[in-house]
């Protein structure tokens, strides 16, 4: 009910504005409605998952390592951010040393140099320092937690060590967003006063917030690359976690663009005049079992026998063809999905087979309960899709209980182990992720990552998983990495520990004076091209 109410409130908002003839109309302000359930905190570095980084991460501040979100004809990598360059120690290869880019700003006017990274560092990774922050510590720490010390070297070079070494390390950095320190300071050092006025160096400015309704972005005249001063005066973003609240405003006029369209309506839309624009990006929307003992899915037979009950193509009927089926945390189509022995297609009478293998029968099912959202980054439709999968994995031999929780606690509940209460007692959990580079297999596949250190929060590891892996981080030669991940990824596969069911597609719809948006392989998009059109 709080989340149908969030909407509708947005709704009511966006409407009254427009029918006061404010700014909105002026042709230069985008409307977007995300399918967050609470407008992403403003402190640069947002909560709601990739839908925060997405909108209030990366337009507003930047990283030392960016994403290059420039084409839709092949997937995203890294590319220089706020530092110009970076290379390891070449007497240790667990220290990167980053050269930063002169003559940058914050938004306040302050300068950007190697104290504000420091200042940055220490806010989520020093708790005694005056500036931590613990809600943006959580989130950063688990997106980075091999991050060990930190030294100044000059005005503009950084050096950051490692715990160990990890060839994938720059990409972890691309999460860590970085924040003006005299503007904490004019916010009398209080996160919370902060965010109503935030600082950082990206191409939007925030120049509004409406706690729970809306945040404003303005065009950031002044950003250090004149190549990417952004078209858009204005961006509108609001939070409308439910998919017909988002399509109604959408086709009402109130929104520009829409986040995750309900799929039974892209035909109506298109027919319409909308554009639905889809791509393939590196997601994956799975299960992630806890395989710790007293877990059903502690036997890798009960693993394998879910992704055989799973009827994959139904999924994607479901979505109207805006996902894929997964078999695996990569693509099968990617050259590191590797060669594994389990080709995961429906086929409930090997998933019976298996099931009888562990014990398990018809008067005997697994019992399992799985904690998902009701919406969110990545998510797609939660609730349709799990509760077809409790209806079709029941003829297998799954007996299964849904939870349904609001977007932040299941992010909560990633965070903790099985078995705490944010958990809420789940044998899995159904978060969407992202599959973009190596450094993901790490955090979601090491045994030394299991929850709260990063995000193997079922704790899956095996001493071969975990060799590979170690093998992987010290290999810094492209061509054998790729051969190590590859072998890697047919084991985890093999294993199972998680439900692989589809790959998202990313739809987004909008109104046809929506211009010049490029659909980025990635979780992030440039929204510096975007401009309306009369």
């Amino acid at each position: 009910m709080k989340k149908s109410v969030t909407g509708k409130i947005a709704a009511l908002l966006i409407g009254t504005m427009l029918s006061a003839g404010t700014a909105l109309a002026d042709g230069g302000t985008l409307r977007i409605a995300m399918t967050s359930s609470d407008v992403p905190v403003t402190t640069g570095m947002p909560n709601n998952g990739f839908e925060g980084m997405r909108f209030l991460g990366y337009p507003v501040f930047e990283p030392l390592v960016d994403w290059d979100l420039s084409s839709a004809d092949k997937p995203a990598d890294i590319r220089p951010g706020l530092a110009e360059s970076w290379e390891i120690d070449p007497e240790d290869t667990k220290r990167w040393i980053f050269h930063l880019r002169p003559d940058v700003e914050f938004h306040d006017g302050s300068a950007f140099d190697a104290d504000a990274v420091v200042w940055n560092l220490e806010r989520f990774f020093d708790e005694t320092s005056p500036q931590f922050d613990q809600a943006g510590s959580a989130i950063v720490r688990g997106r980075n937690p091999i991050l060990d010390s930190w030294e100044k070297i000059d005005d503009m070079t950084v050096a950051i060590t490692t715990k160990y070494p990890a060839s994938y390390f720059p990409y972890i950095m691309s999460y860590m967003l970085i924040a003006s320190p005299a503007a904490f300071e004019t916010a009398n050092s209080d996160w919370n006063e902060y965010g109503k006025a935030p600082s950082g160096t990206g191409p939007f400015k925030v120049t509004n917030v409406t706690p729970r309704v809306s945040v404003e972005l303005s065009r950031n005249d002044d950003y250090w690359n004149p190549d990417r001063i952004a078209k858009l005066d204005h961006i509108q973003l609001f939070p409308m976690p439910e998919p017909t609240t988002r399509l109604a405003a959408l086709r009402s006029g109130q929104v520009d663009w829409i986040e995750v369209p309900p799929p039974d309506a892209i035909p109506g839309l298109e027919g319409a005049g909308f554009n639905v624009v889809t791509n393939t990006y590196p997601h994956v929307w799975p299960w992630e079992f806890d395989t710790t003992e007293g877990s059903p899915f502690a036997d890798v037979r009960v693993r394998q026998a879910a992704n055989y009950a799973v009827n994959r193509e139904g999924i994607v009927a479901l979505m109207n063809g805006t996902a894929a089926p997964a078999k695996g945390f990569f693509d099968v189509d990617s050259p590191l999905f590797g060669s594994p022995e389990n080709d995961y297609t429906y086929d409930p009478e090997k998933a019976r087979a298996l099931l009888a293998e562990a014990g398990y029968g018809p008067d005997n099912p697994v019992h399992a309960k799985i904690l998902t959202s009701t919406s969110g980054s990545g998510q797609m439709l939660p609730v349709q899709m799990n509760e077809y999968l409790q209806q079709t994995m029941a003829e297998s031999g799954f007996d299964i209980d849904l939870e349904m929780t609001e977007w932040g606690s299941l992010l909560v509940a990633l965070r903790n182990p099985p078995g705490t209460a944010p958990t809420m007692d789940a044998d899995a959990l159904n978060i969407s992720f992202a599959s973009s580079d190596i450094s993901y297999l790490a955090k979601y596949f090491h045994s030394k990552n299991a929850s709260p250190v990063s995000q193997n929060w079922g704790a899956f590891g095996t001493p071969e998983t975990d060799a590979l892996l170690d093998q992987i981080e010290t290999t810094f030669d492209a061509e054998k990495q790729a051969e190590l991940t590859a072998e890697l990824h047919a084991k985890i596969v093999d294993q199972a520990p998680w439900l692989f069911i589809v790959h998202d597609l990313n739809p987004r719809a909008m109104s046809e004076h929506v211009k010049g948006f490029v659909s980025a392989q990635s979780w992030f998009q440039d929204l510096t091209s975007v401009y309306i059109e009369e």
